[in-house]
C-alpha cells in the first residue's frame, strides 16, 4: 500500500514528554493518523514496552509501523476499554490524543473536510459510517440543523442558516460543497468568508463524527484505564473540546460541581500536570494547523 502524506504532528515533543514514559510501560495513541506521535513514543520504549494505537480511518492503516511492540486497532477510540481488553490489557501507563482532523484528511478533496475543494458532502472519519454531511444537510429537521450550527459552530446566524438550507433543499437536494456555499452565500461576508465557512464545516464535521460524544466517552473511561501515576496528554483544537477536557481534569465532571464533604473537599480521579501548553510561533509558522492547538496533561491520583 502507498504511504499517505501526513503532515507534522502538532506539539510532538511536549505531548510525548507529558506522558512521562517508562521504558516498560503500556501506552495508547488514540489518534494514530500519520503515526508521528506513535513513532516518538516507540523511540522511548524499551523491548518490554507496548504501544496500542487507534484510528477509525482506513487511510491510516497504510501508515502502520512494523514493530512487534506496536498494535494498530482500526476502530473509534470510544471503544478503547473494550478493544484493549481483547488484547488482555486492563490498565495502561499513558494515553495520548490529538483530536484535530489530520492534514491528510483535509488534503484529500473527496473526503469533503476542506473548504478549499469542491467535493461531495461527506466528512466521515470512518468511511463505513452511515451518517455523512449529505445526510445532515438534506435530512435533518430545521431545529436540529439550528442546534448543530449554534452549538458546534458557535454561529450566531444559525437559525437563519438552518431556515435557508431547508428552503433550498425542498427545491433540489444539496449534494456538493459548492452547492452548500451558494445556498449560504448571503451569510459569507467578504472579509470573513473563510472563517465563517470554517465554522460551518466544523459544526457539520463534529455532528457527522459525533466528536463531542466520543470525547466524553473516552474521558469517562480514562480514570479506570490509567494506572496510579499514569498520564493523559490531550491536544484539542476548539473551545468545545478544550472545555470538556479542562473540566474533566479539574473535577471529574462535564458540567455542574462535584459533591463536597462537610469540610468542602471533593475527590477527583485526576490532577493536572503543569499549565496549558500552546505551540510556539515558530511551530505555527511551519505548521499552520498548530495555531489553535491546546495541550493539557493530567495524572491519575
Amino acid at each position: 500500500m502507498m504511504t499517505m502524506e501526513y503532515h507534522n504532528p502538532v506539539l510532538l515533543n511536549e505531548t510525548v514528554e507529558g506522558l512521562n514514559i517508562k521504558p516498560d510501560g503500556v501506552y495508547v495513541d488514540v489518534t494514530f493518523g500519520g503515526g508521528g506521535h506513535s513513532k516518538a513514543i516507540l523511540k522511548q520504549l524499551g523491548p518490554d514496552g507496548k504501544l496500542f494505537a487507534f484510528d477509525q480511518d482506513q487511510d491510516a492503516l497504510s501508515n502502520a509501523i512494523e514493530d512487534e511492540r506496536f498494535t494498530l486497532i482500526n476502530e473509534n477510540f470510544r471503544f478503547i476499554k473494550r478493544f484493549l481488553r481483547f488484547y488482555g490489557v486492563k490498565q495502561v501507563d499513558g494515553i495520548l490524543a490529538d483530536f484535530g482532523v489530520s492534514s491528510h484528511q483535509f488534503d484529500v478533496a473527496e473526503r469533503g473536510f476542506s473548504t478549499r475543494f469542491e467535493s461531495e458532502l461527506d466528512m466521515r472519519m470512518n468511511q463505513n459510517s452511515h451518517l455523512s454531511a449529505y445526510n445532515v444537510i438534506n435530512d435533518y429537521e430545521e431545529e436540529q440543523l439550528r442546534q448543530v450550527f449554534y452549538q458546534y459552530g458557535e454561529l450566531r446566524q444559525a437559525p437563519a442558516m438552518a431556515r435557508v438550507i431547508v428552503e433550498e433543499r425542498s427545491k433540489t437536494e444539496i449534494k456538493t460543497s459548492e452547492q452548500l456555499k451558494l445556498v449560504l452565500k448571503r451569510f459569507l461576508q467578504p472579509k470573513r468568508e473563510n472563517k465563517i465557512l470554517a465554522q460551518i464545516y466544523q459544526a457539520i464535521r463534529i455532528e457527522v463524527n459525533q466528536e463531542i460524544e466520543v470525547l466524553k466517552e473516552l474521558l469517562l473511561q480514562t480514570p479506570e484505564l490509567l494506572k496510579k501515576g499514569g498520564r493523559l496528554s490531550f491536544i484539542s483544537y476548539h473551545s468545545l473540546e478544550d472545555r470538556l477536557v479542562k473540566r474533566f481534569i479539574r473535577n471529574g465532571l462535564f458540567e455542574g460541581e462535584p459533591e463536597r464533604d462537610v469540610f468542602g473537599n471533593f475527590e477527583v480521579p485526576l490532577k493536572k500536570v503543569g499549565n496549558l501548553i500552546v505551540p510556539a510561533q515558530e511551530e505555527i509558522k511551519i505548521n499552520n494547523r498548530a495555531r489553535s492547538a491546546k495541550l493539557r496533561i493530567a495524572e491519575k491520583l
